[in-house]
């Protein structure tokens, strides 16, 4: 396939789509080497320089590094500064950001009910885990920040509907930074593993009505 500019835009924004069906179509993972500049001109039919572009904004994003001497590698997504940046953007727009937590509040309750049909020992485990860790961090002095984002994850996960894995990530991850600000003192942190306790016992309990009702009341709260 050629690439040329199509409705203004830039070379580098139809590599950077392409890029990715290389990476689906060679199977590569983080940690990977990702293709040469040379190769991938050749792959893509575009000049170097274009390629160069491409792979420059992708690393501004974190998305892939460069190791001299080595080559370029992918990084895994959960360490790109993607979600970051929107996020800024987001969450200085009020609406935005109301219709943001809105939406997180709707693919949680989601995600409640259906891990109280769905979840299996290895979930319940996984969430049992992060309170325990959310725990020690506390008694460490530490934020739990991402103990009560790997809490909300297995639930979505334990749904078994990929669809709203795939929506949920980006979105909790949008919302990173009202999650930190939430859990700034030691009395706010300690009442959300009172709440991650119920939702699991509830959960555990096959008790949809009730877990539906505690999630909501801890993503209110928070």
């Amino acid at each position: 396939m050629i690439l040329g500019p199509a409705a203004g835009d830039k070379v580098y924004h139809g590599i950077l789509l392409e890029l990715n069906r290389i990476v689906e179509a060679d199977n590569l993972r983080p940690g990977d080497k990702l293709p040469s500049e040379r190769e991938l001109s050749e792959r893509l039919k575009v000049g170097r320089s274009s390629v160069r572009e491409a792979l420059r904004a992708l690393e501004l994003l974190g998305l892939i590094t460069t190791r001299r001497g080595e080559g370029t590698f992918i990084e895994h997504y959960r360490h790109n500064k993607l979600f970051d940046i929107l996020g800024y953007y987001l969450l200085r727009d009020r609406k935005a950001s109301r219709d943001l937590s809105e939406m997180r509040l709707i693919l949680e309750l989601d995600a409640v009910r259906l891990a109280c049909e769905r979840a299996t020992d290895k979930y319940l485990q996984i969430m049992e885990k992060s309170i325990s860790d959310a725990m020690q961090k506390i008694e460490r002095g530490q934020s739990p920040v991402e103990e009560d984002f790997e809490f909300h994850r297995a639930i979505a996960r334990a749904s078994r509907n990929s669809v709203l894995q795939r929506i949920w990530i980006p979105l909790v991850e949008y919302s990173k930074a009202v999650r930190e600000d939430s859990l700034t003192d030691e009395r706010t942190q300690r009442a959300m593993i009172d709440e991650h306790q119920g939702i699991l016992e509830a959960i555990r309990e096959r008790n949809r009505d009730q877990a539906e009702a505690r999630m909501r009341e801890h993503l209110v709260q928070s």
